[in-house]
């Protein structure tokens, strides 16, 4: 009878063990973007940028974004699988920083360091079906390897981004808009079925015609990996 009750309460211990989990919250970061970028590159990013800490307070990730990215046209929702079409395939629109060791959304080892974040398109092939409904990926590419603001050339930027990683595979960050009804404050979006830790915040486009900025919310997903 006694062992009965011990396994009994071993089982009952279980799922709250499993279920926990980490969580993480935003907050502003005033300090300027981080040494070892290059010079056009600095120019262009922003002064303050964004501190993303873990539950123990310990920091995760640390973001600036581009002052203005430049732009097709004003936002005006998805089309077909891309969320983002107002933006250029390998544009700049950031650099980030991981203090220490940090991952892809494919759960690749990404070392402590600085990686410039440019907009990519997941390819369409038999490779990437599942992974994802969008489309919209950023790419990190190891600062020290990227010193010019203008677009990079997908193949390209494919092969600088899986430097990142050490691997033959381009290291990604999902994009995915914003949650419904999100304020204009800086946020964490969590998707509890994917446990997934996305960044909430406004990336503000150049858009001809228009005499300031213009934003547009985006969630960058940094904590979390494909599920397939």
């Amino acid at each position: 009878m006694r062992r009965n009750c011990m396994i009994l309460l071993t089982v009952a211990l279980l799922p709250t063990a499993v279920l926990a989990q980490e969580s993480y919250k935003i907050e502003a970061l005033e300090q300027g973007p981080p040494a070892g970028l290059a010079g056009p590159i600095k120019d262009v990013v922003g002064a303050r940028g964004y501190r993303v800490v873990d539950d123990q307070g310990k920091s995760y990730a640390e973001f600036w974004l581009r002052k203005a990215v430049p732009a097709k046209g004003k936002p005006a929702g998805p089309r077909e699988a891309v969320l983002f079409p107002v933006l250029e395939e390998g544009e700049l629109f950031g650099v980030l920083r991981f203090p220490g060791e940090g991952h892809d959304y494919r759960d690749q080892t990404i070392a402590a360091g600085v990686y410039t974040l440019r907009y990519g398109l997941q390819p369409v092939n038999g490779d990437h079906l599942g992974v994802s409904t969008y489309r919209d990926y950023a790419l990190l590419v190891p600062a020290a390897k990227d010193k010019s603001v203008a677009n990079l050339p997908s193949k390209k930027l494919e092969e600088q981004s899986a430097e990142s990683a050490g691997t033959n595979h381009p290291a990604v960050l999902m994009l995915l808009a914003a949650p419904e009804g999100t304020k204009s404050e800086p946020s964490m979006a969590h998707d509890e079925a994917l446990n997934t830790w996305g960044a909430v915040v406004p990336l503000n486009l150049e858009v001809k015609g228009e005499t300031g900025p213009v934003p547009l919310p985006i969630q960058l997903i940094l904590v979390g990996m494909a599920m397939n």
